[in-house]
C-alpha cells in the first residue's frame, strides 16, 4: 500500500444510474500515519466531447466554436474542510442526485471516436505545503429511464445479386451471386440480440467469408456545417469459407455496452448506427449491403 490513498466506492457495484437517481457511497482515505489536509472535495462531471476527423478539419472555421466540450451536469460538494485525518482508514459517506445543469439533457453514456459522452465522479484532497494533492477519478454509467419513442419490431427482407450491388468499380468483374435474407427489425432494443437470417441461393464464384460489421455514423457540426464520419465497432463472422447453397444462416448479435447507445440527434451532434452485410470471395472481391438502424433503450 501507499503512504496514502485515496478511493471512491459506490453503492451500486454496476455503476448504471438514471436521471433522478441518487449517487451514493464513500470517498475512502488510507494513511500510514495521521494525514493533514486542506480540504476533501467531491466532483460529478457529466460532458460531451466533440472533435474533428482529420479529413474534416480545415473545412470550416465555425466548427471550432460549436466543438466546445458541453457540460450536462457538474456538482460540487465539500465533504470535509481542512484538518487531520487519524492513520489507517478513513470513510467518508456522500450522496449527490442527478440532475441535469440548468435546462440539459442527461444523454446516455457513449464512448466513440467523435463523440464521447462521459460522466465522472472526481474526489480531491488538497494538502498542504509541498506534499502532493491525492485525486482519484471514476466513470459512472448513465442510461435513460424511460423513452417516448420504443423499440417497434421493422422486419425487412433483402435480396442482394450482383446486379442489385451499386456503387462499385469494374462490376462487369464481379462474380455472379444471388443472396438473399431478412433482418427481423431495423428499429433495435439495445439490450436484445440483433437477429435475422441469411441464404446463399447461388454463386458462381467461392467464397471466402461472411460478415456482419455494426457501424456508428457520428455527426459534428452547427448551421454552417456538418462532418460526418463512419466508423466499424465490431465485425461479426457469419459463415466462414465456402458456405452451403440454401444454407440457412442465422444473423446474431449483442449490442456492446458504452460503444452504443440510443439513436441520437441534438443541434451540435448527432449518433446514428448502421449494420453492412459484408460478402468476400476468394479472389478478394468484396461486396457490401448496407442497412442503418434505429437502438431503442426499450422496446414496446
Amino acid at each position: 500500500m501507499a503512504a496514502q490513498s485515496i478511493d471512491i466506492k459506490l453503492k451500486k457495484v454496476s455503476k448504471i444510474y438514471h436521471e433522478g437517481d441518487v449517487i451514493s457511497g464513500v470517498v475512502v482515505i488510507q494513511s500510514r500515519n495521521e494525514l493533514s489536509h486542506t480540504g476533501i472535495t467531491l466532483t460529478v462531471e457529466g460532458t460531451v466531447n466533440l472533435q474533428l476527423s482529420s479529413k474534416s478539419v480545415g473545412l470550416f472555421e465555425a466548427f471550432y466554436n460549436s466543438l466546445k466540450p458541453i457540460q450536462l451536469l457538474n456538482v460540487n460538494l465539500e465533504l470535509t474542510k481542512a484538518g487531520k485525518l487519524p492513520s489507517g482508514k478513513t470513510e467518508i459517506p456522500f450522496e449527490i442526485p442527478l440532475k441535469p445543469k440548468g435546462n440539459k439533457v442527461l444523454y446516455e453514456t457513449f464512448h466513440g471516436v467523435f463523440v464521447n459522452i462521459q460522466y465522472i465522479i472526481r474526489a480531491d484532497m488538497k494538502r498542504p505545503l509541498l506534499n502532493k494533492d491525492l485525486q482519484k477519478l471514476l466513470e459512472f454509467i448513465l442510461e435513460y429511464k424511460d423513452e417516448s419513442e420504443k423499440a417497434n419490431p421493422k422486419p425487412i427482407t433483402f435480396n442482394i445479386t450482383s446486379e442489385s450491388i451499386q456503387n462499385i468499380k469494374e462490376k462487369h468483374n464481379l462474380p455472379k451471386f444471388r443472396i438473399k435474407g431478412r433482418l427481423d427489425s431495423t428499429h433495435c432494443h439495445i439490450i436484445k440480440p440483433f437477429t435475422g437470417e441469411l441464404i446463399v441461393e447461388y454463386s458462381e464464384a467461392p467464397i471466402k467469408s461472411m460478415e456482419l460489421q455494426l457501424v456508428r455514423v457520428e455527426t459534428c457540426g452547427c448551421a454552417e456545417g456538418y462532418a460526418k464520419d463512419a466508423t466499424e465497432i465490431q465485425n461479426i463472422q457469419i459463415g466462414d469459407g465456402d458456405v452451403c447453397r440454401g444454407l440457412v444462416l442465422p444473423i446474431y448479435m449483442i449490442f456492446p455496452r458504452l460503444f452504443t447507445c440510443p439513436t441520437l440527434a441534438t443541434t451540435n451532434f448527432k449518433i446514428e448506427f448502421e449494420v453492412n452485410i459484408v460478402v468476400v470471395f476468394h479472389d478478394d472481391h468484396l461486396v457490401t449491403e448496407n442497412f442503418p438502424i434505429k437502438l431503442s433503450r426499450f422496446s414496446s
